[in-house]
């Protein structure tokens, strides 16, 4: 019988917080945990109390410092021995860094030092984070080299697809082209749309409104008050927008919808942890609303593809890659206008409407069980091409 593997995932923040690269490394490590030996390493997250016993798999933390504005932590590893402790006592076979920044540098740091193979998953677009957070294209780039100098010193890299990995390979200087290795979701498909619909409509008092739908963080960088702009331009259909989520921007986009008088057209829901429940918002919707230039391949256009809801994207996004328009999903210019028009041009071809729904399921829907598997050859074939 084959010995259990230990696995490292390194990511820079973790539950409580919730975005996308969290939930990739949740689905990776549970999964994972069924047949190896899975240890997630992350920063303890301030004021937030979470209960880690509750996961099928080893969490190990590391003191970590609030950053004010930021909706994240910065995890302190060096100055935390307990931690460094418990890393060494693990004996790890392969390492997986999701995040080139602190811990992904003490992932790559410890194979160094203990000759076992490194993998590196490139999730964002980095450069536009360090634009956004210096508002210096000097600064942004220089620090995309540091990072990239992080993930020259893994022996693979690994993106979510085509466009992010050209983007890494030809704009920020990585030097082979990654390999690609698609997001998934754990969601499945509801039993009874009918009664997912129902529940939604007695939650939020709808009836044959059309319904819009955006899940994510509420952050500008989501591209999320094009969505209130476009919004403002479709008064005259019978609609109703929905916001699930939280986030540091909250306040502003509730701002622009009362500015904008969309009260009664918007809600916001706020955070849905319950995965059914949310699996009922997205087979309710009509259509998912993701302008985000941002992403790079958000987990959350896979769940829609999942209960046959189109995504409608902007026109160049990396995270639509993989879109045909008007086949699998729909493109839209940029602009508020175009969106809008966008919107109101797939309402009118309902014929066209149910053949890109079923075309999202068949052709963007992936699930984890299936993706894991293709993870794990990998990570055996490393080990044994380091032996």
């Amino acid at each position: 019988m084959q010995k259990k593997i230990t696995i490292g995932l390194f990511i820079d923040t973790f539950y409580p917080m919730v975005d996308g690269v969290i939930m990739v490394v949740d689905n990776y490590a549970k999964r994972l945990a069924k047949i190896a030996n899975v240890y997630v390493f992350a920063p303890k997250i301030p004021r937030k109390r979470m209960d880690d016993s509750a996961f099928n798999y080893k969490v190990i933390r590391c003191n970590s410092v609030s950053v004010p504005l930021l909706d994240y932590s910065l995890p302190v590893p060096k100055i935390d021995p307990k931690f460094q402790k418990q890393l060494d006592e693990c004996h790890l076979d392969i390492i997986h860094i999701h995040s080139p920044m602190t811990l992904g540098k003490i992932g790559v740091q410890y194979a160094k030092e203990h000759n076992i193979p490194v993998i590196g998953t490139m999730h964002s677009q980095y450069r536009q984070d360090f634009y956004r957070a210096t508002h210096s294209k000097r600064i942004a780039n220089r620090l995309t080299k540091d990072i990239i100098k992080i993930y020259e010193e893994c022996d693979e890299c690994w993106t979510v697809n085509e466009e992010v990995a050209r983007i890494f390979h030809e704009e920020y200087g990585y030097k082979r082209l990654p390999i690609v290795k698609s997001n998934a979701t754990e969601m499945k498909p509801v039993k009874d749309i009918q009664k997912s619909k129902k529940r939604i409509n007695e939650i939020h008092h709808l009836t044959d409104e059309k319904v819009f739908l955006f899940v994510g963080r509420i952050n500008k960088l989501k591209n999320i008050f094009l969505i209130v702009d476009a919004l403002k331009e479709l008064k005259d259909i019978n609609y109703k927008m929905l916001f699930i989520g939280t986030g540091q921007d909250e306040l502003l986009l509730k701002e622009k919808i009362r500015e904008y008088g969309l009260k009664n057209k918007v809600i916001m829901v706020g955070k849905v942890v319950d995965r059914d429940l949310l699996a009922d918002y997205y087979a309710r919707a009509d259509l998912f609303l993701f302008p985000s230039l941002y992403d790079a391949n958000s987990i959350v256009q896979i769940e829609a593809a999942s209960q046959k809801t189109p995504v409608v994207f902007l026109e160049k996004a990396a995270t639509a890659c993989n879109i045909k328009n008007h086949h699998n999903g729909y493109l839209s210019p940029a602009g508020a206008k175009s969106y809008a028009k966008t919107i109101k041009e797939i309402i009118e071809n309902e014929k066209e409407y149910q053949e890109v729904c079923e075309n999202a399921y068949r052709e963007l829907y992936k699930n984890w069980d299936d993706e894991i598997k293709e993870i794990y050859q990998s990570y055996l074939e490393w080990i044994e091409r380091r032996k």
